[in-house]
């Protein structure tokens, strides 16, 4: 009997294809030969699951945000039970911060994806969409923060979402190389601290008054 193919494994491996290529040599000139030559098939073959090469980028990069959200995911399940929303903030934001090999490949797709969603209406509906999911995201923890009294009740969730979320624009100066890891981590936290400054304070005052009650 013939080998079936798994279709979905076979989409995954060729936009698995594109990200090294857009790794190694950029997306600017990408085109569908370079990919089927580095999945090792014809471009017939290529040509067969992706009509273009906007349809394969937006395969790819919906891919990228996947695998990014499972790297969160698993990030998140380290924490145990009932983590600290600090914790799952700066998890997320770790994650998403090309600081290691796995996450620098998929931020990268995630850029050229980007730049491809500037100028294809359906790739940018696309691209918008899992920005506005995981934005949504963050804003949760954030508001649950606030009302559990872990972040001071007159901040903004929506300005502090925004704010966590711009930490992420430390990507460009990483990957230029103008700073390194370790400073980047370093703004996290401070950013995360002065955050959480209020709760922890408040946090702080209710174990006093614990141990005098006791």
């Amino acid at each position: 009997m013939p080998k079936q193919v798994d279709h979905q494994e076979r989409r995954e491996t060729i936009a698995r294809a594109l990200w090294r290529v857009v790794e190694q040599r950029g997306a600017t000139h990408l085109t569908l030969r370079e990919v089927a030559q580095e999945a090792g098939i014809s471009l017939g073959q290529l040509q067969h699951y992706f009509g273009s090469r906007a349809d394969l980028l937006a395969f790819a990069g919906d891919l990228a945000g996947e695998q990014s959200a499972l790297r969160v995911g698993r990030a998140l399940a380290e924490l145990g039970e009932r983590p600290h929303p600090r914790a799952v903030l700066r998890a997320m934001l770790v994650e998403l911060l090309p600081l290691r090999a796995d996450s620098r490949v998929t931020s990268r797709m995630s850029a050229a994806y980007v730049l491809e969603a500037l100028h294809d209406e359906g790739v940018h509906a696309r691209a918008r969409a899992g920005l506005l999911q995981g934005r949504g995201m963050v804003e949760q923890v954030v508001r649950q923060a606030i009302a559990d009294g872990l972040i001071a009740g007159d901040r903004d969730p929506v300005v502090e979402t925004d704010l966590l979320l711009a930490l992420t624009g430390f990507t460009t100066l990483l990957e230029l190389n103008v700073i390194e890891p370790p400073a980047v981590l370093a703004a996290v936290d401070r950013h995360l601290d002065r955050l959480f400054t209020v709760g922890a304070a408040v946090e702080a005052g209710r174990s006093g008054a614990d141990g005098v009650a006791g």
